[in-house]
């Protein structure tokens, strides 16, 4: 199954939105983030947590559960690195895209992109961890 942040599904029309994003499997606890918090309205919706929740995913499956099992699993970013290619226009859609290169622990590294008209206008290279239990518990 592919997993798909809320970026993803309000900024491209072209997605089914009848598919789950990553931050709609937190805990209402955890869902308040201004990055993409899914009560958060006001919130970013882009880039570093596009991979805490492409982190969260990858890190179920390699365990081998479901989404949305307990105990949650979440994700904060550790490191980030922007590499700024061009100019992101204003008012079109753009595309964030994550890909896995390590699940290792309580650590997942990623690289990703984000796109505007089909042009890459940043990368970068992100680390999540994994937000210790106490955290994440009700």
């Amino acid at each position: 199954m592919a997993y798909r942040s809320k970026a993803d599904c309000r900024l491209r029309k072209d997605i089914d939105m009848g598919e789950k994003a990553f931050q709609d499997y937190y805990p209402e606890q955890l869902s308040h983030c201004y990055g993409w918090g899914r009560l958060n309205e006001s919130g970013l919706h882009i880039l570093d947590c596009h991979c805490t929740g492409t982190a969260a995913a990858a890190s179920y499956r390699a365990e081998g559960r479901a989404m949305g099992s307990e105990p949650a699993l979440r994700f904060v970013t550790a490191s980030l690195h922007v590499d700024y290619l061009r100019p992101t226009p204003l008012g079109v859609p753009l595309e964030v895209r994550a890909s896995v290169k390590e699940v290792k622990g309580r650590k997942v590294s990623m690289s990703a992109t984000l796109s505007a008209d089909g042009n890459v206008c940043a990368r970068g290279e992100v680390v999540a961890v994994r937000m210790p239990e106490h955290l994440v518990a009700k």
